[in-house]
């Protein structure tokens, strides 16, 4: 491997299922200042590398879809990657995938013909093929991600968290609030459940307002079992975030989850985002399915 490979860029590999959102997601890569390459057959990718040394630091993040397009070059990526990898490249792999269920819907949508379905075959049947193809890509990437629930817009928010929180920092954090009637965040690192906390759906002054509203605050935070689970949860944070530094983890999600998602989660949320920062720790925020009925 040469020099430059070795003190190379970060490398971004998006991986995964046609339809599972590889070009949304390389777009929002594109937004975080990657520079992006659709395609791009896998055996280039050193070569990419080694040019990339020759920009004067311009080019420092790169972000490539490798996926089933790759046609006789596919069976060739983890070997490739897995070589980069042992010379010392920066190499991530995120495999973007979804329920089959979910991706038929998706192809009648667009009515869009799956690229590996064959002549007069069907979505599924492509869906089963590509699925073959991409295991051995799927079997040695970093993260998985299930975009079965997620539309455009959260999973553009989703990747700019995972590669742009805590850019300057050892570790980014971001505390998401949701409604488990909306499904857990699949890309949860820690999952916290307040459904145990008086719900202020059941208050008719305090329904239609949500969690970010100070007389709903007041209300959820202003329980005694509120504050006491704000105490423990920030002294566990205390324990883990300098553990996962040390550990070179560079991202954590920590999902707070409530039936609906708008008011005790939004609250406790807020108010656990408030003593990480006052500690510190910077802190994205995300209320996830607060505008939602």
């Amino acid at each position: 491997m040469t020099e430059t490979a070795r003190g190379g860029p970060q490398v971004v590999i998006l991986t995964g299922v046609s339809g599972s959102g590889k070009s949304t997601a390389l777009r929002a890569l594109e937004d975080a200042g990657f520079y992006c390459v659709d395609n791009l057959p896998i055996v280039f990718l050193e070569k990419l590398l080694e040019l990339s040394g020759h920009t004067a630091g311009e080019v420092s993040r790169i972000a490539l879809v490798v996926d089933a397009r790759e046609g006789r070059f596919l069976v060739e990526a983890p070997r490739v990657i897995q070589e980069l990898r042992q010379q010392g490249a920066d190499v991530e792999v995120i495999f973007l995938d979804a329920s089959d269920e979910s991706l038929v819907r998706r192809y009648s949508e667009t009515r869009r013909r799956h690229p590996l379905a064959g002549e007069g075959g069907t979505v599924p049947d492509g869906i089963a093929t590509e699925r073959l193809a991409l295991a051995d890509l799927k079997a040695i990437a970093d993260e998985v991600i299930d975009t079965t629930t997620l539309n455009v817009h959260e999973l553009k928010r989703l990747v700019g968290r995972r590669f742009v929180a805590g850019e300057g920092a050892k570790l980014g954090v971001t505390v998401v609030s949701f409604g488990y009637r909306f499904g857990i965040p699949t890309h949860a690192d820690l999952v916290l459940d307040v459904r145990f906390l008086p719900n202020p759906f059941f208050i008719p002054e305090l329904k239609p307002f949500p969690g970010t509203d100070p007389r709903v605050a007041s209300f959820v935070l202003g329980q005694a079992d509120a504050k006491a689970f704000l105490d423990r949860v920030a002294e566990l944070c205390g324990f883990l975030l300098p553990r996962y530094r040390t550990e070179g983890k560079s991202y954590l999600t920590i999902a707070i989850g409530c039936t609906g998602g708008k008011h005790r989660s939004v609250a406790i949320a807020g108010a656990l985002s408030e003593r990480l920062e006052a500690g510190g720790q910077p802190v994205r925020l995300w209320h996830r399915d607060v505008e939602k009925e």
